[in-house]
């Protein structure tokens, strides 16, 4: 994912969202993506400068919350051109309907 082996089919930014409006927003993003058959989607949190202490809310939350999703294969941040530390890229289990095309 990070040498760029895989293409970006979906971003989502949560720059100035709560801690909540964040976690509704991915998870309809991530069962959108899910739908659409996407498997490398970059999600932008920012790195906290605007946060109370200068501290990346919204980056800790997502580790945990992607961890826990089950759609998630694996996650690591961006590349510095991409978002460095304010980003991530997730890279999304390949859904049933479209498992089978690989076999033709």
């Amino acid at each position: 994912m990070r040498r760029g082996h895989y293409g970006l089919d979906a971003e989502l930014d949560l720059h100035s969202l709560t801690s909540a409006e964040a976690k509704r927003e991915l998870v309809k993003f991530l069962h959108y993506c899910e739908q659409d058959g996407c498997r490398c989607v970059r999600i932008i949190h920012g790195k906290g400068y605007r946060s109370e202490n200068n501290l990346p809310v919204l980056k800790n939350d997502l580790n945990i919350w992607l961890r826990q999703h089950q759609e998630v294969q694996a996650f690591c941040s961006t590349a510095q051109k991409d978002g460095g530390a304010g980003a991530v890229f997730v890279l999304l289990r390949l859904s049933g309907k479209y498992a089978d095309q690989d076999d033709t």
